[in-house]
């Protein structure tokens, strides 16, 4: 299988639009420096020198921004850029005129490079700053004469700017967007569980949204059980809180309408009182529609409940049954965009997740299914000769006189096929009831696979398991099978005669270690191509490394 390859990040993409803005700023500069030496002409009015000064000066600036972009220095790619551009196009502005200048169609740059690159809010800073001090410089250099042209400049200035930054923060939010959807179709791997998929949804989209609070209440028909999911601001998915709760028929948060989406923001004085605080969306619905009187009452309890100032909750699209996903806020809001993306995420989400709980549940009764054959398997190839032995032993004993020298060995004999035939039950008993263990039955598999490598090769492999590990019937294969291609490898590759696995988790992530101690061969990097692709596969990397003492360290990372 091949490692899934990985779509431009972010910051690759701002470092590139930095580079084109500086790119743009230093045409613009060169054109306005251009076209005073033009107005400058024998037949034109001499130009003045605070005019040439502040073009120059703004040239130069604009020669050392792309320098320094292009020579990929972070400092100047901040939002300090613009907002110093916006200071010489005032400066620029004021020395060409005031309002009767031009040039004040460049705080439209500066307008654009921010909305597009931070957001509506950068932007629309930008937007009110560069109004306030296009408007300062005409007042304070304009004639009476002047004020009808101020106002529709100004005007014109703050229309179009507002456009710029609306359609500007659109663009980000949808990258964003687009990120998340990402990120979420790669959380969906059938190898982690249902359960795993949903913290990291939860958490994923608790980031996303800025929010305080992730709360998720699926009901299971079958059982008529109700599972509560909650995750909290800066928490990750090892910190989903889950509850399995009987019946919450009375629960504020399962009032609400099922099919809608519901949004609450709770709005300042005065316009709590003009505004309806809650809208809902159905769905096939053209647009939304303020709650009614009852709509509102229970709208008003689940934000008591959560605590929020603003919630978001949408209907899950499940088929075996019912459930509704939160998200609020304490000081923030929302918007009906968000409300209708949540809904959206949900939808691509959750068909994915209930495939994954339908695998899981093959899964495991096939895992259950093999685990009693190999039970009986056990009891009927191992524990009945034992029992076997244990009789024809306890046979002799009773044949033999009492003066008999081997009678305390025949007790002996006797007392270790009893101690063999319990241990041989409780191991068959282990393997009946599944993985009961902190790493299930991952533990013997690994001792087997010592066993044999050092028995056919004469290598002695340590195993070594680190804290709590769980994993399911899935992940132990893909773990056992990793461990054997390594083990593998290094009787293949190695002059080595000692070796150690080496299995733990931390900070959500399987760690897998396999190590042979030095050889006589030479270390040469490499990339194991088999346990890389595996790796990838599980969203995890596999590395080659040297140890200390002179051998080589293969090192595996999973998220579980």
């Amino acid at each position: 299988m091949r490692a899934p390859v990985s779509a431009p990040s972010l910051d690759s993409s701002l470092s590139t639009d930095a580079l084109m803005a500086a790119r743009m700023r230093l045409v613009l500069s060169i054109s306005a420096v251009l076209a005073m030496a033009v107005d400058a002409g024998p037949a034109r009015q001499p130009v003045a020198s605070a005019v040439w000064l502040a073009f120059c000066g703004y040239l130069l600036h604009s020669v050392l921004v792309h320098a320094c972009t292009q020579g990929g220095w972070r400092h100047v790619q901040g939002k300090a850029v613009h907002w110093s551009d916006v200071m010489w196009f005032t400066l620029i502005v004021f020395v060409t005129g005031g309002v009767q200048s031009l040039f004040f169609l460049f705080y439209f740059f500066a307008i654009l490079t921010s909305s597009f690159r931070w957001g509506f809010e950068e932007g629309a800073r930008v937007t009110v700053v560069s109004v306030a001090s296009f408007a300062a410089c005409g007042l304070g250099t304009s004639t009476g004469d002047d004020a009808p042209q101020l106002l529709m400049r100004t005007t014109f200035l703050l229309a179009l700017g507002h456009m710029i930054v609306h359609w500007g923060g659109s663009k980000l939010t949808l990258q964003r967007r687009l990120a998340l959807l990402g990120d979420i179709s790669q959380l969906s791997n059938p190898r982690f569980g249902a359960g795993r998929t949903i913290a990291r949804t939860m958490e994923k989209t608790l980031a996303f949204f800025k929010a305080s609070h992730c709360i998720l209440m699926t009901r299971d028909t079958a059982t008529g059980n109700w599972t509560l999911r909650t995750l909290r601001k800066d928490d990750t998915c090892e910190h989903v809180g889950v509850e399995t709760l009987g019946g919450i028929a009375e629960s504020p948060l399962m009032a609400l309408e099922h099919p809608h989406t519901v949004l609450s923001n709770r709005l300042p004085w005065p316009l709590n009182h003009f505004f309806a605080r809650s809208h809902m969306h159905g769905p096939g619905a053209i647009g939304w529609r303020p709650e009614g009187r009852d709509g509102a009452k229970r709208s008003a309890a689940v934000a008591a409940m959560l605590e929020a100032r603003a919630f978001i909750s949408a209907a899950l699209p499940l088929r075996l049954g019912e459930g509704r996903v939160f998200i609020s806020s304490r000081n923030g809001h929302f918007s009906k965009s968000d409300a209708l993306f949540l809904a959206h995420l949900m939808e691509q989400i959750f068909p994915v997740i209930e495939t994954i709980e339908v695998l899981d549940r093959m899964a495991s009764e096939a895992a259950a299914t093999e685990r009693l054959k190999i039970s009986l398997d056990l009891h009927d190839t191992a524990v009945q000769p034992y029992i076997g032995l244990r009789m024809g032993l306890c046979a002799l004993r009773k044949k033999a006189a009492a003066d008999n020298p081997l009678l305390e060995d025949l007790d002996k004999l006797a007392e270790v096929a009893s101690g063999v035939i319990a241990d041989l039950r409780r191991f068959a008993g282990a393997v009946k009831a599944g993985p009961e263990s902190s790493c299930g039955l991952v533990l013997h598999q690994l001792y087997s696979q010592a066993a044999r490598i050092q028995g056919l090769y004469g290598i002695e492999i340590s195993v070594n398991v680190e804290g709590h590990v769980r994993l399911d019937d899935r992940m132990t294969a893909e773990v056992l099978q990793m461990v054997g291609e390594g083990l593998n490898n290094i009787c293949k590759h190695t002059q080595a005669r000692r070796g150690s696995v080496r299995i733990g988790c931390r900070n959500g992530c399987l760690h897998l270690r396999i190590e042979n101690e030095g050889g006589e061969e030479n270390f040469a990097p490499f990339r194991p191509r088999s346990l890389s692709d595996r790796a990838a596969a599980l969203g995890g990397r596999a590395q080659v490394s040297r140890c200390r003492g002179g051998g080589t360290e293969v090192l595996i990372e999973i998220p579980i």
